[in-house]
């Protein structure tokens, strides 16, 4: 049994495992027919007021679990079909207002936006509300309050708003696909776009072909996702899916955090490159700061170049927890080395779809990196691996770092740094609040224990950030 936070997140997963199915079985022309049927069977909808309305939108759900709209660049897209049952966002009147007679809230209003009934009772007209919440911050009733949808709630970055017919839009400037949407919409209308049939085809075509071979590369966080089994028996259900190896991801931090540590030492100051939605961030907020992000590529794209220069023959999957790496792999600077990404989610949905039993698999075994490297996956931890980094290569250089727990601390270190004000020469930037154990793609999204990845690294601590380089003739020279 798997533990979902909610039932669209379960929705999503169902779709997911059963058009991985159906791609096994060479049904996939049924799809749309037959998994809306599965998951609303009739004659009347669990989900919603009307049946049919349902299924088109598990038609939908289904586009998206085969790629989405290819048209659209954006990773994370709106299922409009499913997105009408939010309440507009804006400031409202509530019960509480008394009808007064001191008019503060209209007072207060700079467009008129607000007038009172036979009754007194104030009412704001939402085609002249530019929703400043002046009336909001002067009722002594509190009685004016803010409502804000869960999407535009969830997103820090201000990237999505009310479209045509009420319907969420997403704002392609702005958006860092970070996906906080897509878990926080309590409808499923925001989802990401899955690429699962395209790792099936890359496994299949090497099964046919043998002429290339397939990498997984997992990102640490997975110590804190599959609590209910050993990572080592999810390492062998990838070698069951096809992947002829699997390679942590925290081996690419450790290449990381060495060329990281050499390059702020070097420039002084640095923002880091690891998160993909950070260094989008600071491209479309805060252009003039792009000078400053590290020049060295992310663990996962590190580690795929690494690949595939030692096996040119190499195909290269990544699978973690994170939405935004999704649209990492299609920069110029990335795609040559990452083939494909899956989320945790996919990955769940992939192995059920083969009817593999997890808990009855032996254990197999990923020691690729040190303990510095696999603590990537928590806040905190790039900057404790760039001090470490900086201490085996005996630099001469104190890392002083602003560590960002969420686009919001980052927002905070990235203007005072904007406006010279910034004590830090480092900024560690984390979207996602935890660091990658919180990511979009996770099988659970509660609070995550930072404890489970310490204890994960531990396993490797004997390992310095040198030592996991050495064992594959990595190291940089400088």
């Amino acid at each position: 049994m798997h533990l979902f936070d909610t039932y669209v997140q379960k929705l999503k997963y169902m779709v997911l495992r059963e058009v991985a199915r159906h791609d096994y079985e060479g049904t996939l022309q049924d799809c749309y027919l037959d998994i809306p049927k599965l998951i609303s069977p009739g004659p009347k909808s669990d989900l919603r007021c009307c049946i049919y309305k349902e299924r088109a939108i598990v038609a939908e759900r289904v586009k998206m679990a085969m790629g989405g709209d290819k048209s659209n660049k954006n990773v994370i897209e709106v299922i409009g079909i499913a997105c009408d049952e939010c309440p507009v966002s804006g400031y409202r009147v509530g019960p509480d207002c008394r009808g007064c007679i001191a008019h503060r809230c209209s007072s207060a209003c700079p467009r008129d936006a607000i007038t009172f009934d036979e009754n007194h009772h104030a009412h704001i007209n939402p085609d002249k509300c530019v929703n400043c919440g002046k009336c909001a911050s002067v009722c002594p009733y509190s009685a004016i309050q803010s409502h804000v949808r869960p999407c535009e709630r969830a997103c820090k970055v201000k990237a999505i708003s009310q479209g045509e017919n009420h319907v969420a839009s997403i704002d392609d400037s702005k958006c860092t696909a970070c996906g906080a949407c897509v878990y926080q919409c309590p409808f499923g209308a925001i989802q990401d776009k899955s690429f699962l049939l395209n790792a099936i085809k890359i496994i299949r075509e090497s099964d046919h072909n043998r002429n290339y071979r397939v990498y997984a590369v997992v990102a640490p966080s997975v110590s804190s996702q599959f609590v209910h089994v050993k990572v080592g028996q999810v390492i062998t259900a990838l070698k069951e899916l096809g992947f002829y190896s699997v390679v942590e991801a925290a081996l690419g931090a450790d290449m990381v955090a060495y060329k990281e540590a050499q390059e702020l030492a070097e420039k002084g100051f640095l923002t880091s490159s690891c998160c993909p939605a950070f260094v989008s961030y600071i491209e479309k907020t805060f252009p003039k700061l792009k000078e400053h992000i590290s020049h060295n590529l992310s663990p996962m794209a590190e580690l795929g170049r690494f690949i595939k220069q030692t096996d040119p023959t190499a195909k290269v999957v990544f699978i973690g927890p994170c939405t935004a790496k999704k649209a990492e792999a299609q920069r110029e600077t990335v795609k040559e080395h990452v083939d494909c990404v899956l989320t945790f989610e996919e990955l769940q949905a992939w192995i059920d779809s083969r009817d593999l039993d997890l808990k009855q698999l032996p254990e197999g075994v990923m020691d690729n990196a040190s303990f510095f490297g696999r603590i990537f996956a928590r806040s905190g931890g790039l900057s404790e691996a760039v001090a470490q980094s900086l201490k085996e290569q005996e630099i001469d250089f104190a890392v002083n770092p602003a560590i960002c727990d969420g686009i919001e601390e980052c927002r905070l270190a990235l203007l005072k740094k904007q406006k010279g004000v910034l004590k830090e020469n480092f900024i560690e930037g984390m979207a996602c609040l935890g660091g990658c154990i919180g990511g979009a793609g996770c099988l659970t999204h509660g609070p995550k224990d930072k404890g489970e990845v310490d204890k994960y690294g531990h396993e490797a601590y004997e390992k310095t950030i040198g030592d996991a380089l050495a064992q594959c003739n990595c190291l940089s020279k400088k």
